[in-house]
């Protein structure tokens, strides 16, 4: 229990060093702001609450959990050195306006036989992963771009046993017997990097005639947002590219709701411009997956691992709506193919989110 202790001590003191220089940053950002006359900069911090579970799909396996926290900074309080370096980066354009992104997660993965406790040789391993991430954000009138490193460990320290035993038993439903045949601890690391291309095609106000005249829907508006991203690391290594189809109102104020990865972008920035607005959504995504831990067992000792599928493919739809300009609250149904060859059927999950602005 010790070394639990010592590493959830550690990664909130690694986030805290890498915060705390960006939030001394912030008053020589805003002075900057000022002098250089860039009107309409966003002031606001973002906080973002996200919560997924299988349950949501009527089963408990294999990806069974996540939660992600994650804390996005106004602009104009972007270090110098961080501003540079992300402008020398050819991923970023030289207009963009750039945020800082921090955020803590935990996500855990399990067999689909969880009442057995010894080995299953023919289904995903028990694993969890526990990180701290920071990124940087650069978005512009037609393109958002990410990138962010996770740092954090996979196996026992990731405390993902402790948390969903005890969150069984507080809800009363079976206890998952088999958390002593998880992946071992290791160190894990993995940077993203998420390129979208805003409103391909969007329609304008009117241009639904048959709908104009409907309460809420006298705004309509369609757009189509491309994507191409990856990942890099002993947690994730993939290649990545999709689609997110929008319908509704107010649609430049995001890019969409965010959701735990791997899984189609969306972005934890939102700034709506009325006091109301919603949208549903629907993507595709297809990925070719070079490395998952969480398959492939642990990368520097024996493990248990499944024989992975290199292509894997989401769908997902959803609602969003922004309220008060201040919240923003979403729910994403997601449905995943077969992730293994020893696999029944494809996975679906659930994710709410919560974002707001202050």
């Amino acid at each position: 229990m010790r070394h639990l202790r010592t590493l959830r001590r550690g990664l909130l003191s690694a986030l805290f060093l890498a915060v705390w220089p960006l939030a001394a940053g912030a008053q020589d950002g805003a002075a900057k702001e000022s002098a250089d006359g860039i009107e309409d900069a966003d002031p606001a911090w973002i906080i973002t609450g996200q919560f997924s579970n299988d349950l949501f799909g009527g089963s408990d396996r294999h990806f069974t959990h996540g939660m992600r926290l994650s804390a996005l900074s106004p602009e104009g309080i972007v270090p110098d050195f961080i501003e540079e370096a992300g402008k020398a980066l050819p991923i970023f354009p030289d207009k963009g306006r750039l945020r800082v992104t921090y955020s803590l997660g935990q996500e855990m993965f399990t067999p689909e036989r969880i009442e057995l406790r010894e080995l299953i040789e023919d289904d995903r391993p028990y694993a969890g992963w526990l990180y701290a991430g920071v990124g940087l954000v650069s978005a512009t009138d037609d393109r958002l771009d990410n990138l962010e490193l996770n740092v954090g460990m996979v196996g026992p320290a990731s405390l993902a046993d402790k948390t969903q035993i005890e969150y069984h038993k507080l809800i009363g439903v079976q206890v998952p017997e088999g958390w002593d045949n998880q992946l071992e601890n290791e160190p894990g690391i993995v940077l993203y990097y998420e390129h979208k291309w805003r409103s391909l095609w969007k329609a304008k106000e009117g241009d639904v005639p048959l709908l104009a005249d409907l309460p809420l829907l006298d705004k309509l508006q369609f757009d189509v947002t491309p994507h191409l991203g990856g990942a890099l690391g002993n947690v994730y290594t993939y290649g990545a590219g999709g689609l997110t189809l929008r319908i509704g109102d107010d649609l430049p104020a995001d890019y969409g709701p965010p959701r735990i990865r791997p899984a189609l972008p969306g972005s934890d920035y939102f700034r709506p411009n009325d006091w109301f607005s919603w949208y549903f959504f629907a993507g595709a995504e297809g990925r070719v997956v070079l490395r998952n831990i969480f398959l492939d067992g642990n990368t520097f000792q024996d493990s248990h691992s499944v024989d992975k599928y290199p292509l894997v493919a989401d769908l997902q739809a959803g609602v969003a709506v922004m309220l008060g300009e201040q919240l923003r609250l979403a729910y994403t149904h997601l449905w995943r193919t077969k992730e293994f060859r020893e696999q029944d059927a494809p996975n679906q999950f659930g994710t709410l989110s919560l974002s707001v602005r202050f």
